[in-house]
């Protein structure tokens, strides 16, 4: 348009004289009008070379509850875990991570917060970690002060206080089914779905009844529910999900029993208490005496352990197929192209190994604890890594991975370098504690325990005195079922000073 208005200004230039000097004013003016539309058109040196601001990535964070290592991706010969190990093949897994403490509050107060135990004062069910740090900012709150939305559904949090309604400050909406007791998981025939039990039956039931009947079923639904939501949006989102099984009772749907030959699952090794073990270092499993079918003195029959056995397979195979759905379904809406997937469990389980079961204990099948992060279009999809890695480590990886910064000191280490190298290694030990009593008694005494490439060593010390009370040395190069206590071995004494000195660096390096 400016380029045909000079052209007829300069025509008419030629052909009128007496108009020349005015024609060629308007000349000038479109010719000014022209240059500078031009360069208004054209990008700036700037805009040219910045570079494009890439879109957040998005976080699915999922938990279980109890779960050792007996995922197949880890080794099991047992464990059917198709959609664990399916994820395994798209990201991390680490065959040698750690929980803070191998009780389900402690663990997750510390995973949230990025903050040990002892720093918290957080050891037992009851503590909330705001009872004692009301100003911490947990990981998911730290995503929402970035303009994430953030959404917690299942058990996250521990359940044990209603009042504290699953940390609100962490959520851009409440949280669902964080409270209720792990008993009350239970199909009563008659009932609508759903309905919970009052009070704690046996430690299994086999019905064969929908996904949905459990807790688990109900919160895949409710995640995918979620997705879809958050797929309609534009806001970036940080969606947690908190699944309660493998945890007692070993209550699932009759199809996942029926995966399973009981004759066929080993019994546990070792099933007796380690030689030379400290007294200490064992405990009476009061949980799974809660439950009315168990014996209340001395250990199960042989028949129950084989019962129990088979039932926490099953219920290891139930919760598989829950993470799996939410898992296809974030493909389905496409959004696993830009979704930072992390797989936790909150600490092991015992299921007769060492002659105990459950947790709250400071063994290596308590602590260890599987560990899956994929992250889109890492290079290292598919590989496994051996090196040492706790929890504590997950605050700031995921927090490294968006790019935010921590609102406080954390006491993990990112193990971003780790994802970009496998073979690096970013601690020398790993940290597990456990007090004495297990449960809700004031404590007595801690014991510390650290695992390094070779070997686990626990020190038990009196918390008032910090006398040493018992020792434990476990090596696994020769022993990783932990069956002989060899501390006290005459040729052991300098590596058990190295071992001493190492864990007390280990304890101030995390206070």
């Amino acid at each position: 348009m400016q380029l045909a208005l000079l052209s007829q200004a300069l025509a008419q230039s030629q052909t009128s004289g007496r108009h020349w000097i005015r024609h060629f004013h308007l000349a000038m003016l479109l010719l000014l009008v022209v240059l500078r539309t031009t360069a208004m058109a054209l990008p700036s040196p700037e805009a040219a070379t910045a570079p494009i601001k890439p879109q957040p990535m998005n976080v699915l964070f999922i938990a279980t509850d109890d779960l050792n290592d007996e995922v197949a991706c880890l080794g099991s010969t047992v464990a059917k875990t198709p959609n664990i190990d399916k994820l395994a093949a798209s990201g991390m897994l680490f065959r040698h991570a750690y929980t803070q403490q191998a009780l389900c509050n402690p663990s997750r107060a510390s995973l949230f917060t990025g903050l040990r135990p002892d720093t918290l004062k957080v050891w037992d069910l009851k503590t909330h970690f705001r009872d004692t740090h009301p100003d911490v900012v947990t990981l998911p709150q730290l995503f929402m002060q970035h303009g994430y939305f953030t959404q917690g559904i299942g058990k996250l949090y521990h359940n044990w206080r209603q009042e504290t309604h699953g940390d609100p400050q962490s959520w851009s909406v409440p949280q669902m089914y964080h409270f209720a007791p792990h008993f009350s998981d239970w199909y009563i025939p008659g009932t609508p779905q759903g309905t919970p039990a009052e009070k704690p039956g046996p430690a299994t039931q086999c019905e064969d009844v929908p996904d949905e009947t459990y807790f688990d079923g109900r919160i895949a639904q409710e995640a995918i529910k979620a997705l879809n939501q958050l797929k309609q949006t534009n806001q970036p989102f940080f969606l947690a999900v908190g699944f309660w099984k493998p945890h007692l009772p070993f209550n699932a749907p009759k199809q996942y029993w029926d995966m399973y030959d009981p004759e066929a699952i080993p019994g546990p090794d070792p099933a007796t208490a380690p030689r030379n073990v400290p007294e200490i270092a064992l405990h009476n499993y009061k949980e799974l005496r809660g439950y009315t079918d168990m014996p209340q003195e001395g250990p199960p029959t042989p028949q129950q352990v084989k019962h129990l056995r088979h039932g926490y397979f099953a219920a290891i195979s139930y919760v598989d197929a829950q993470i799996g759905k939410v898992l296809d379904e974030l493909d389905k809406l496409g959004l696993a192209d830009n979704t930072i997937v992390v797989f936790w469990s909150d600490h092991g389980y015992h299921i007769g190994e060492h002659a105990i079961w459950s947790k709250t204990s400071n063994f290596e099948r308590d602590a260890q604890v599987p560990l899956i992060i994929s992250v889109p279009g890492m290079a290292n999809a598919g590989q496994q890594c051996d090196a040492l890695v706790e929890l504590l480590d997950l605050y700031p990886t995921v927090a490294d991975l968006a790019g935010l910064a921590a609102p406080h000191p954390l006491e993990g280490k990112s193990l971003r370098p780790v994802l970009e190298n496998p073979t690096v290694e970013v601690r020398e030990a790993a940290l597990t504690q456990h007090p004495r009593p297990p449960y809700g008694e004031k404590a007595q005494v801690m014991g510390y325990s650290i695992r390094t490439q070779g070997y686990r060593y626990t020190e038990w010390r009196a918390i008032d005195s910090g006398d040493l009370v018992a020792r434990e040395l476990y090596d696994h190069q020769q022993d990783d079922i932990e069956s002989v206590n060899i501390v006290d071995e005459p040729a052991l004494v300098e590596q058990v000073q190295q071992l001493h000195e190492l864990l007390q660096q280990t304890i101030d390096r995390g206070h």
